[in-house]
């Protein structure tokens, strides 16, 4: 099913936040067994991530941060909203890589779908108490992979869609503890999540591949 998602969801799915998850109001997208699985932008690459993991182990869906870890890329970390509630969550991120996210988000099944979300589109990031600048992606067609039982597309399969957002990125966080806030809303959808992020002051950083 598609859903809404703020930091983190597709087809019309939103999410987190992340950003972005969402609500059962748009069509189911259609799984491709011809598209590339090859994430062709940062939306992709996101909706990837939040697609892989059924219910139980999905960081989006989850409540407290235990599964924050799930299928991160070696070159950044991906936070999330929720499905359209308020949740706080703890996670150790490894040091030397940035943080992205969306304030909210969604995949369509046209540009009409993303015209009609990003209308009225708001969201705010903080990290550490301070504004984080949010990028608005008005539309951009992605495609990207799921897993099976996952709350995003509810099937296994390569999805094609439209993806919109509003997104941002912060730069590697020192050692020691931070706090984000992500905040969205479109029409009557609204994700709140708070994150406390443990950076580990040394770490075997130095062999993780180079940040592109």
């Amino acid at each position: 099913m598609w859903k809404r998602v703020v930091a983190a969801m597709s087809c019309v799915v939103l999410l987190t936040g992340c950003d972005g998850q969402i609500a059962d109001d748009i069509a189911t997208p259609t799984p491709s067994t011809t598209a590339s699985p090859a994430p062709p932008s940062i939306q992709a690459a996101w909706w990837q991530w939040a697609a892989a993991e059924p219910t139980a182990t999905n960081p989006v869906a989850d409540g407290t941060g235990e599964h924050c870890a799930r299928n991160q890329p070696a070159d950044t970390w991906f936070l999330a909203g929720t499905f359209g509630s308020r949740v706080q969550r703890r996670c150790t991120v490894p040091p030397g890589v940035p943080l992205i996210m969306p304030a909210v988000n969604l995949v369509g099944s046209t540009e009409r779908d993303c015209s009609e979300f990003m209308a009225d589109a708001t969201g705010t990031i903080e990290f550490d108490g301070a504004p984080v600048a949010v990028e608005r992606i008005e539309h951009e067609p992605i495609t990207f992979p799921a897993g099976a039982g996952n709350p995003v597309t509810g099937d296994a399969g390569v999805t094609e869609g439209v993806g919109c957002g509003l997104w941002a990125r912060i730069p590697a966080p020192a050692g020691g503890e931070h706090t984000v806030r992500i905040h969205g809303t479109a029409g009557t959808f609204e994700v709140t999540a708070e994150y406390v992020l443990t950076v580990p002051a040394s770490s075997p950083a130095a062999s993780r591949p180079p940040l592109t």
